[in-house]
């Protein structure tokens, strides 16, 4: 397992996979959906063990614990030797229920919408 002494917080979060590009995470940051208490964080912030940070991903509100730094990218089998997830379980069962719900969802197999149907749609969503 390879360790380093201090990383980026934008590297970070991507080398334990929950952006699927550095690119990402670094927009994400800069964009303040990265914070640590109140404080929102730059793509240059040193990660310390121990630092719980909350990290917004489009609807999801997640914490984390920082465990251990690591140098690169690891499987997501690795992924929890590095981070302690702090999410309480009614965030995850909001955001099922959200997808559950979901309005624009078709039935497996109906194919494409017509434009008749896209447009009856359209009208349905912003009456």
């Amino acid at each position: 397992m390879s360790s380093a002494e201090s990383i980026r917080i934008d590297k970070y979060l991507w080398a334990i996979r929950l952006y699927k590009t550095r690119s990402l995470a670094t927009d994400a940051c800069r964009a303040g959906r990265v914070k640590m208490g109140d404080q929102i964080l730059k793509p240059s912030h040193e990660v310390k063990v121990g630092e719980v940070y909350s990290i917004s991903i489009e609807q999801l509100h997640k914490e984390i614990e920082v465990k251990a730094l690591l140098g690169n990218r690891v499987s997501a089998k690795l992924v929890e030797n590095y981070v302690v997830d702090l999410t309480s379980p009614e965030e995850y069962e909001r955001i099922q229920m959200a997808r559950q719900y979901s309005f624009e969802k078709r039935e497996h197999g109906l194919g494409r919408p017509t434009k008749r149907d896209r447009r009856d749609i359209e009208q349905f969503k912003y009456r």
